[in-house]
């Protein structure tokens, strides 16, 4: 009996030193993202399935964080608080170069590309009521101009340059999530907000499909200054349809979302990830909407400023792609 005790009790020690050293085996990533109500949360959920499918091979657990957006996820990566986040190309830029949202702060050399994901057009939603046609017809009115550091509020800024306008002119100037802006919105707590997300997004199918919204048309809000004056962006098209009472085709511009790491990101966490992404990237595709026009080619050089990381380098060379 007592051989049997110390046996079992030999086994259970031994089953211990194994799992503690498979516990210390596993590597831990968070992603940063967005709100739940756009298509950064769920992008980085995708991701996160792709690569936890993998975990007995790798040791790689990927959990998402629902954040305040580019500009939040590109300071927390910096600062290592963060693994990786989903981030405007447009703010790779402007961290890259110390400008923008980021004026003040030293260059953030150490950023580093993974790959590009869905292109986000402006999606500048006003209350059917609000006698809103263009960013012009903004003065006077109450506008959600989003929450600071996020990469919608970066947008806004522009556009509202290109327009002419500031928050001054605004009878109201609100800061509100992406999450909150669709109830604001129909509960006529604002009478129009600035929004970029990928096609179709939670937010502006919410409002849209809850109270009457018009989705604007920025040709005559000074679309050609602003796509003149800034690379980072292109022409987009939000198709006529797609959202509730907007039937006709919308002409908008914006940023591509982008996958971003640091250069200090382990090359093999790096080229796990990815691997994960692009072993399976027909399942990749299915998971939202935004990602069924992505291609392999364009996800790793469209709207990608900062240097790609090592570890996605080696994997995009296995595959003969670099």
């Amino acid at each position: 009996m007592n051989a049997i005790f110390k046996l079992a009790t030999a086994a259970a020690a031994t089953l211990m030193v194994v799992s503690s050293a498979a516990a210390q085996d596993q590597k831990f990533i968070t992603i940063g993202t967005g709100g739940v109500t756009g298509v950064y949360y769920p992008t980085g959920g995708a991701i996160c399935r792709l690569v936890n499918k993998g975990r007995k091979e790798h040791g790689i657990r990927c959990s998402v964080e629902s954040t305040g957006g580019s500009v939040y996820n590109t300071r927390t990566i910096r600062e290592r608080e963060l693994d990786f986040g989903v981030v405007q190309s447009d703010v790779q830029v402007a961290a890259m170069g110390g400008t923008g949202a980021f004026d003040g702060d030293e260059p953030y050399a150490d950023l580093r590309s993974v790959f590009s994901v869905h292109s986000e057009p402006m999606h500048v939603m006003a209350r059917a009521d609000a006698g809103i046609s263009s960013v012009m017809d903004m003065k006077g009115k109450r506008i959600n101009i989003g929450n600071p550091g996020s990469g919608t509020r970066v947008l806004a800024e522009v556009l509202m340059d290109g327009a002419g306008v500031t928050p001054a002119d605004f009878a109201l100037a609100a800061e509100l999530k992406s999450s909150e802006q669709s109830a604001a919105l129909c509960d006529g707590k604002v009478d129009a907000t600035i929004w970029a997300a990928g096609l179709p997004n939670g937010s502006s199918m919410e409002a849209t499909s809850t109270c009457a919204v018009t989705i604007l048309d920025l040709t005559s809000s000074g679309m050609d200054k602003i796509l003149g004056a800034n690379t980072a962006y292109a022409a987009a098209t939000i198709p006529g349809g797609m959202y509730p009472g907007n039937d006709a085709d919308i002409t908008s511009w914006g940023p591509k979302a982008t996958f971003v790491t640091d250069a200090n990101a382990p090359d093999e966490v790096v080229y796990a990830l990815v691997k994960g992404v692009f072993d399976n990237f027909e399942d990749f595709k299915k998971l939202h909407p935004a990602f069924g026009t992505l291609t392999e080619e364009g996800m790793i050089k469209d709207g990608l400023s900062a240097p790609l990381h090592p570890g996605a380098v080696k994997y995009y060379k296995e595959r003969g792609w670099m």
